[in-house]
């Protein structure tokens, strides 16, 4: 593709191009004529680039980041991201139905609330994007099981600020311990193989973990449930 057809596949300006190419960021292009041509390692970079600035790098950090090893460790990144979930649309009157509002909640702070945590993003005209259909799924299920959606959304803010506080723990100690010595020696392929493992030992950890307190909790409720009902004998 030419600089022209470049710039609007990336979003970008003819300008915009050039610059990167300037500063060195950019890997130039294939030359026949007088003109010059690009292909989808093009692409690929100007939107790595995109996805940076939008992470607060400045280009100077990003030019020294795309030499090899940065690259490397960047590919080793986008590998051990899993692939998102495909989004579906949704309008107001299908979450109304899903989630069974009745006329005691104040639909606009639900959606509110759902929006802040990410459940939705309003796209306007009554309609939202759900990036996780499973999240909204499982919301779902709970209040099909008798759960009011306010206190569905109040679990749901709960459950994803301590799995944040979790993640963290467990990203800096494959950091500290794995990730930073590894790529100090530049042991490239054992990085890759200890961060592919770093996702399922985590969730598998978390499960056990979350399995056992549960059965405590259960058992502590129902615990309490029967004190109550014995007293009132």
């Amino acid at each position: 593709m030419t600089i022209d057809e470049l710039a609007r596949e990336t979003g970008l300006t003819v300008r915009n191009v050039r610059s990167h190419h300037a500063r060195g960021l950019l890997p130039p292009p294939e030359v026949r004529g007088r003109t010059g041509y690009y292909g989808p390692e093009h692409v690929e970079r100007l939107r790595l680039i995109q996805e940076l600035q939008a992470e607060g790098m400045k280009l100077s950090g990003i030019k020294r980041l795309l030499g090899d090893p940065g690259e490397r460790l960047l590919a080793l990144k986008r590998a051990s991201l899993e692939t998102p979930e495909e989004s579906e649309v949704v309008t107001a009157a299908d979450l109304g139905q899903r989630l069974r509002l009745t006329e005691k909640d104040d639909p606009r702070q639900l959606i509110e609330k759902a929006t802040k945590l990410g459940l939705l993003h309003p796209l306007g005209e009554g309609h939202y994007e759900v990036p996780s259909p499973a999240l909204l799924a499982a919301a779902e299920q709970v209040v099909t099981r008798g759960v009011s959606l306010g206190h569905a959304l109040d679990m749901l803010e709960s459950v994803v600020r301590h799995s944040r506080a979790v993640s963290k723990e467990f990203v800096k100690l494959f950091t500290d311990d794995v990730i930073k010595p590894y790529a100090e020696e530049e042991r490239w392929d054992e990085l890759a193989e200890s961060i592919q493992a770093s996702r399922p030992l985590a969730a598998q950890a978390l499960l056990a973990v979350f399995r056992r307190t549960m059965d405590e909790e259960v058992e502590a409720a129902f615990s309490d449930l029967a004190h109550r009902m014995a007293s009132k004998r």
